[in-house]
């Protein structure tokens, strides 16, 4: 397996994956959006793509979105995308890209990294809990404007 940093130069792979991502959940296939926000985030730096490849074929990646905490004047990563294709899950995918996002945490003086995922989503809470994630139990609330 192999991990790369998505870029320009790569950004054709990433969009593929990217589409069949958002029709995971719900979303109609939309190349072109994918590729103008994608384009966006890489060329503004707004966020840090990991691709991994199998066999050198793109099978997955993970987008991580910079933030900051206030209280204890420390930077944190969302991890706020995390897809393996279906050919490729149970190969340790997930996990790689997962390690991958801790290490840019670490390298960047990260106070950690924070994701959220489906309360039905049982495999991905496993794979979490097993890298050491912890899930927070009540201490606060979110909420949204749709």
């Amino acid at each position: 397996m192999n991990i790369k940093k998505g870029t320009l130069e790569n950004l054709e792979e990433l969009v593929v994956l990217f589409d069949q991502y958002r029709q995971f959940y719900g979303q109609e296939s939309n190349e072109f959006l994918a590729r103008e926000f994608l384009t966006e985030r890489i060329k503004k730096e707004e966020s840090i793509i990991y691709l991994a490849y199998l066999d050198d074929s793109p099978v997955g990646f993970t987008q991580l979105f910079p933030s900051f905490s206030s209280v204890s004047m420390e930077r944190m990563w969302i991890l706020n995308d995390l897809f393996v294709s279906e050919k490729a899950r149970q190969k340790g995918v997930a996990n790689a890209l997962i390690e991958q996002a801790i290490i840019l945490s670490k390298e960047t003086d990260g106070k950690g990294i924070l994701l959220e995922t489906g309360a039905d989503n049982v495999s991905a809470q496993k794979l979490y809990e097993k890298i050491g994630f912890e899930q927070e139990t009540a201490k606060f609330y979110f909420y949204s404007t749709h």
